[in-house]
């Protein structure tokens, strides 16, 4: 197969990992005669500094003209500690998900029995708990009416129907894959957006009647997830709530460094990381590389390259079993590694296997 990737690695630890995802790549297409033809871009604080704009235009022509997007990482304190800033670097996160038509998050979470007592939670709480969270990415209110005032501001909190239903479909297509059980995450206590949602879904549930269905509020989810992470199977909410519930369900893992995501949509797809840019790390060689690893894994399953995204996954897995860690995961009073030697193991394994 051939596939053209855009690769934006952006800012902070992002060009550090960016390079141990293109490493796999590379090495899955010699591994498997595939050609994988990179190409690279700016986006966040890093397009900021060259082009005055986070997410410029050739960056988008060049992520039109690929088949996938590898996406790293934006954010930078510069402006995180400027409340002032009219141009930021997440501004160009939000653009890129809108101009791709990014409207599906896609976010696993599973755990590794190595790593258990790595989590805050208690290992019999999240021992094999693994589940899907599916958030909606371009609608609510990070895309709303705004208005920003000195005594008064407020941000718009929209959804349609259709926005509705095109995500909920997702999230069914999901479940059917899986254990045929999709918790719907809402607020239709308080929101009418919310009744919204929970309204489209009832009204969807006959479509599928193998999968069942259930509703929740966003409060009693994110107790949920701390309580019993193993009830969810598939979760599908929208933009606020999906943000806040995946960065909360990431750290049972021990470590957002190992999750990965897609997002998906109407023109090209893009696979990332759930963590941020962790500035702080920059150029120390210390990153979990994994979680951009198995975004690549994720982007190879995307284009039906299974047999080539299990290699990958279980070449994770290995790296893990056997500590080859960064300091995040690495075993108590053992060697850690760092972000580029990882990297190398997983790809030497993919080559032996």
């Amino acid at each position: 197969m051939e596939l053209k990737i855009a690769v934006l690695p952006g800012d902070g630890i992002g060009p550090e990992i960016s390079k141990e995802g293109v490493r796999i790549l590379e090495t899955v297409a010699e591994r498997f005669h595939h050609t994988f033809k990179f190409r690279y871009g700016d986006v966040g604080a890093a397009a900021i500094d060259k082009w005055g704009d986070p997410f410029p235009e050739e960056t988008l022509k060049l992520c039109l003209e690929s088949d996938a997007v590898l996406f790293s990482a934006v954010g930078d304190p510069r402006y995180d500690n400027d409340p002032s800033a009219k141009v930021r670097p997440e501004q160009g996160l939000l653009k890129m998900r809108k101009s791709l038509e990014l409207f599906a998050n896609i976010r696993p979470i599973s755990t590794y029995k190595r790593l258990l007592d790595r989590s805050p939670l208690k290992e019999e709480v999240i021992e094999n708990a693994d589940f899907i969270c599916i958030r909606e990415l371009t609608g609510g209110m990070y895309f709303g009416e705004k208005y920003e005032g000195e005594e008064k501001a407020y941000d718009t909190n929209i959804y349609s129907r259709e926005e509705i239903e095109r995500i909920l479909r997702v999230g069914y297509d999901y479940a059917m894959r899986r254990s045929k059980h999709l918790t719907v995450v809402d607020k239709a206590n308080v929101l009418a957006s919310s009744r919204l949602w929970r309204k489209v879904a009832k009204e969807m549930e006959g479509d599928y009647p193998e999968v069942k269905t259930d509703y929740m509020f966003v409060d009693n989810a994110s107790m949920r997830i701390i309580q019993d992470p193993r009830f969810f199977d598939v979760m599908v909410t929208e933009n606020t709530f999906g943000d806040i519930l995946t960065d909360e369900a990431s750290v049972i893992t021990g470590s957002m460094g190992l999750l990965p995501s897609a997002s998906i949509g109407g023109k090209t797809p893009l696979f990332e990381p759930v963590h941020g840019s962790w500035p702080e790390a920059a150029g120390k060689n210390i990153a979990n590389p994994i979680a951009q690893i198995l975004s690549a894994a994720m982007l190879l399953e995307h284009f039906n390259l299974t047999q080539e995204g299990e290699l990958v996954r279980r070449g994770v897995e290995d790296s893990i079993k056997n500590n080859i860690c960064t300091p995040d995961i690495a075993r108590k009073g053992c060697e850690s590694f760092p972000t580029g030697e990882v990297g190398r193991y997983i790809a030497e394994y993919i080559k032996k296997n």
